[in-house]
């Protein structure tokens, strides 16, 4: 375990054990991402010589972490990174290819399918999620803030671009046999997910992106020749679906940013040190338990509160407080860490005298 990990599973368990209702997680993953300099062909097929340099992912785990058995199919993850396209590409193991969802922006989590979500500037606010299915159909979408903060999701937003392949091990819908599984490839071009990142730009080697990947598996059984849901009997309604993460969440929500994982962007051969990651998320997090403190004490009184001894919150953060509203500072000499009432956070530059 590196030390930046060490360090963010301690502070992560001190903040789970508190009263801001932040689930308790193990550190979140990182991943490098290296470059590639020889084009792709998106066919779901990663026989491309920068494909077998990348490396994998750790295998998904339970969205809920180690509080859950491990999943019963592997899933894992390689990303990439170019001047146009982010790369990425998903394998998974699957005795039971099924989808049925063939138009785009249906819900297609009803059915199994592969989940991408991207948070460029880490803010926990304007990020984008993508879902895929066996079929290759696709619901994309940019969430202007997580729905605990009122969203919404604007379902008209679509990935202008995006390029997909879907390489199925098996045969679809085709419950008589054993399938072994399904390989996604996606490149989802900057020039659309630029939008949301710091100064609107696509990234450069050194930039860090938050991103967590999911899958949803359903419980099937064989009726009238087709796949159906199993149904639970002693509910009438078919089983929960099963969510495998990357990096885990520690409850049953994907739309927690500040629990993705880390992607880093590397030019090949380089060696980047984030040497500032463990102060910032630090005072990220410091914020964050302020932003559920306040929540609870908003929903008990009616107000905010601008005392932290009230909150029982780090006494270094600043509070300023209007009926409706709050914002909370840490100031870290050359630049302050903000978070306001719905739960976004950034970074402002200290002017100097």
């Amino acid at each position: 375990m590196t030390n930046i990990s060490h360090f963010l599973s301690l502070l992560i368990l001190a903040l789970a054990i508190s009263h801001t209702g932040i689930a308790q997680t193990p550190a979140p993953e990182q991943y490098s991402c290296r470059s590639t300099a020889s084009p792709l062909v998106i066919d779901g097929i990663l026989d491309e010589a920068s494909w077998a340099k990348a490396e994998w992912t750790n295998e998904f785990v339970d969205i809920e972490g180690d509080k859950k058995p491990k999943p019963t199919y592997r899933t894992r993850v390689k990303m990439l990174w170019d001047e146009q396209y982010f790369y990425i590409a998903a394998e998974m193991e699957e005795p039971h290819l099924w989808a049925t969802y063939d138009q785009r922006d249906m819900v297609i989590f009803h059915e199994n399918d592969f989940e991408v979500f991207i948070d460029p500037d880490g803010d926990t606010h304007q990020y984008y999620e993508l879902e895929i299915n066996a079929l290759g159909t696709v619901w994309d979408l940019m969430l202007i803030k997580p729905y605990r903060d009122g969203g919404p999701a604007i379902d008209a937003w679509d990935i202008a671009g995006l390029k997909k392949g879907v390489k199925l091990n098996g045969t679809l819908n085709n419950p008589n046999d054993t399938d072994k599984g399904w390989t996604i490839e996606l490149a989802m071009p900057w020039e659309i997910l630029r939008e949301a990142a710091r100064e609107s730009r696509k990234p450069v080697a050194g930039d860090v992106w938050r991103v967590n990947f999911s899958r949803v598996n359903w419980k099937t059984e064989k009726i009238d020749g087709t796949y159906a849901k199993r149904i639970n009997p002693e509910t009438g309604k078919p089983f929960p679906e099963s969510n495998w993460v990357w990096s885990p969440q520690g409850v049953i929500a994907m739309h927690q940013p500040e629990t993705w994982g880390y992607v880093t962007f590397m030019n090949e051969g380089q060696v980047i040190r984030n040497d500032d990651l463990q102060q910032n998320e630090n005072c990220k997090w410091k914020l964050r338990e302020v932003y559920f403190a306040q929540r609870e004490f908003f929903e008990k009184n009616g107000t905010y509160s601008n005392q932290a001894d009230q909150l029982g919150v780090d006494k270094n953060v600043a509070l300023s407080i209007t009926p409706s509203m709050f914002e909370a500072t840490i100031d870290l000499g050359q630049y302050t860490w903000h978070i306001d009432h719905q739960g976004r956070t950034w970074k402002t530059a200290i002017s100097k005298k």
